[in-house]
C-alpha cells in the first residue's frame, strides 16, 4: 500500500468536507435574497416529492426578493404552498399566476444569534468528518505497517502530512464560517 494514496484519500475526504460546509453555510439565511435558500425546499408535484428546482427556476431579482418561475405554470400553487409549509425558512410566498414572489424579511437580533449558533454547529460537524477520514487514514497507515507494507519512517512522513492537510482545510474552514458569522451579525 502506498502512503501517498492513503494521503490522496484523506485529503479529497477533507476537500469533501469543507465543500459540505460551504455548501450547507450558502442555504443560511442571511436577511439577502440567495437562490440557495430554496434548495431544501420540497415541492408536491406529479405524486411525488420533488426538490424545488427541478420544477422551476429560482432568481433573486432584488436583494430582498426570490423569484420562482415555474416551468409548468400547473405547479404554481403546489410551489407556493411547499415554501409557506417550510417551517425552517419562515416565508409566506405570494403568486400573480404566473411567478411565485417571496420577499425576504430583515432578519431580528435573535434570529441573527440562533443562525451564527447553526454556523458553529455546521463547522463542527465538518470537523468531525475530517477526524473521522484523519482517524481512517490513520488506521490503514497502521495497518500497512503492520503488514511490512510500509516503514515506520514512511508511516511517520505520511501522517505528517494528513495532519498538515487537514490543519490547512481546517483554517480555511475557520476563515469561511468566520466570515458567513461576521456577515450575518453585521447586517
Amino acid at each position: 500500500m502506498d502512503s501517498s494514496l492513503i494521503t490522496k484519500q484523506a485529503e479529497e475526504a477533507f476537500k469533501s468536507a469543507s465543500d459540505h460546509l460551504s455548501g450547507e453555510l450558502s442555504k443560511l439565511r442571511t436577511g439577502r435574497a440567495n437562490a440557495a435558500m430554496l434548495d431544501s425546499v420540497m415541492v408536491e408535484a406529479y405524486g411525488s416529492q420533488m426538490p424545488i428546482n427541478q420544477l422551476a427556476t429560482v432568481s433573486a431579482p432584488e436583494a430582498q426578493l426570490l423569484q420562482i418561475t415555474p416551468f409548468d405554470p400547473n405547479n404554481l400553487q403546489a410551489i407556493a404552498t411547499g415554501i409557506r409549509n417550510n417551517q425552517a425558512l419562515g416565508f409566506n410566498p405570494s403568486d400573480d399566476g404566473r411567478v411565485v414572489r417571496v420577499v425576504i424579511p430583515a432578519l431580528t437580533e435573535e434570529r441573527r444569534r440562533e443562525i451564527a449558533r447553526q454556523i458553529g454547529d455546521k463547522l463542527e460537524e465538518a470537523a468531525v468528518r475530517m477526524r473521522n477520514a484523519r482517524h481512517e487514514a490513520f488506521k490503514q497507515l497502521d495497518n500497512a505497517k503492520k503488514d511490512k507494507q510500509m516503514g515506520e519512517d514512511d508511516v511517520k512522513r505520511a501522517e505528517k502530512n494528513i495532519d498538515d492537510a487537514m490543519n490547512r482545510f481546517r483554517q480555511a474552514m475557520d476563515v469561511v464560517a468566520k466570515a458567513k458569522e461576521q456577515e450575518i451579525l453585521n447586517l
